[in-house]
């Protein structure tokens, strides 16, 4: 008998994408954070060297990927672990979907993720039969929470929660006897004060979780930092307990990060210099975008963070995405990431400069059109 999942949304693009593809100038797609730029040389490097993997590689990372993933978390974030405090993961959404699998999650429990949310938090719900609730005000989470996800900075809306947020949200969810899960994946692409200048707060920051790390767990990916979405590049952190029970179930799923993959992320995790050149590159395109877009009348909300602008004119998401695709410009309407986006579209940096510049010009265009 099939599951019952929720729609996969971006079929709902198809005709829209269409219409953003028969623009003369071709069409500008600012759907997908999907990177565009080079992977850095340094860590093609990486993995070109250790592509003599012929024995199987370890599901639990070498004990150097997990050091170095470890040193990580010191380095940017000040928080101490050691290697079992680590995890890496194929890519960051194959956890996410599992993790409520893993953990025996099911009928009656409860899984709970942002008011605006990635898609996946709610399929990994419903893979196991739980109930999804989404809520940004932990004195809301029922007694039936088992899983609760935080995302910040937040897709799509690049919203950061605060320590005092994560603090509130981690004491709650202990009090229910819950797991919580901060997905910080953008967590070096900060924009304004004072992310501009150091990564956003980790759910892992010891004035948040004190003096212990129960039940608490942060996932992080090399995709959006590093350009590595095609490595498959991710790992996850935290209470040495819980990452122990999710092993044993990755052993026996033969979930193993590729070898060559692992010595990359210790590379990548190794050097801030591509980390920053790369944040360079999206903060001239974000500059851009968003100048252009508000000159064209519409309303930036939070994006303090992250690859994406959450935009609105004030009116349903599809007729955005409509007016945007007939400037061949194609965009995802909020409502993908549930009702909190009715009226928002959110609007990807990830494409390359001389398809922001036309993206920009068009939007100018159209404003020197309306006011004509």
């Amino acid at each position: 008998m099939a599951l019952d999942l929720p729609d996969f949304p971006w079929d709902q693009l198809v005709p829209f994408k269409q219409r953003a593809a028969a623009h003369e100038g071709g069409i500008v797609d600012l759907s997908v954070g999907s990177p565009v730029d080079p992977t850095p040389a340094v860590v093609r490097t990486a993995l070109a060297e250790a592509t003599d993997a012929h024995a199987y590689p370890q599901v639990a990372g070498t004990p150097a990927l997990r050091e170095a993933i470890a040193a990580w978390y010191g380095r940017r974030h000040g928080v101490e672990l050691t290697e079992a405090n680590t995890l890496p993961t194929i890519g960051s959404k194959e956890f996410i979907a599992g993790l409520a699998l893993w953990l025996g999650i099911g009928t009656g429990d409860t899984v709970v993720f942002p008011a605006a949310a990635y898609p996946t938090y709610e399929l990994g719900a419903a893979l196991v039969g739980a109930t999804s609730l989404a809520s940004d005000d932990p004195a809301a989470w029922p007694s039936s929470t088992r899983l609760v996800w935080l995302n910040s900075p937040g897709n799509p809306d690049g919203r950061v929660l605060s320590i005092e947020d994560l603090r509130a949200a981690v004491a709650r969810a202990r009090e229910l006897g819950a797991v919580i899960v901060g997905d910080e994946c953008y967590a070096e692409l900060g924009w304004e004060p004072p992310y501009d200048t150091a990564p956003t707060p980790t759910i892992l920051d010891p004035r948040v979780v004190g003096d212990s790390l129960d039940g608490v767990l942060s996932v992080y990916s090399l995709s959006k930092q590093s350009n590595l979405a095609g490595y498959r590049a991710a790992f996850v952190a935290g209470d040495a307990a819980i990452l122990a029970d999710v092993l044993a179930v990755r052993k026996h799923t033969g979930m193993m990060p590729p070898l060559p993959v692992q010595q990359a992320m210790i590379v990548a995790l190794a050097d801030e210099t591509h980390v920053q050149q790369q944040k360079t590159r999206y903060r001239a395109r974000r500059d851009m975008l968003r100048r252009a877009l508000e000159g064209a009348g519409f309303r930036i909300d939070h994006s303090e963070a992250g690859l994406y602008l959450w935009a609105t004119r004030g009116e349903p998401a599809l007729d955005t995405v409509a007016w945007l695709a007939d400037r061949g410009i194609l965009v995802a309407p909020g409502t993908f990431y549930g009702p909190a986006g009715a009226e928002h579209v959110r609007v990807a940096l990830t494409a390359t400069d001389e398809r922001i510049a036309a993206a920009a010009q068009r939007l100018a265009s159209g404003r020197r059109l309306a006011s004509a």
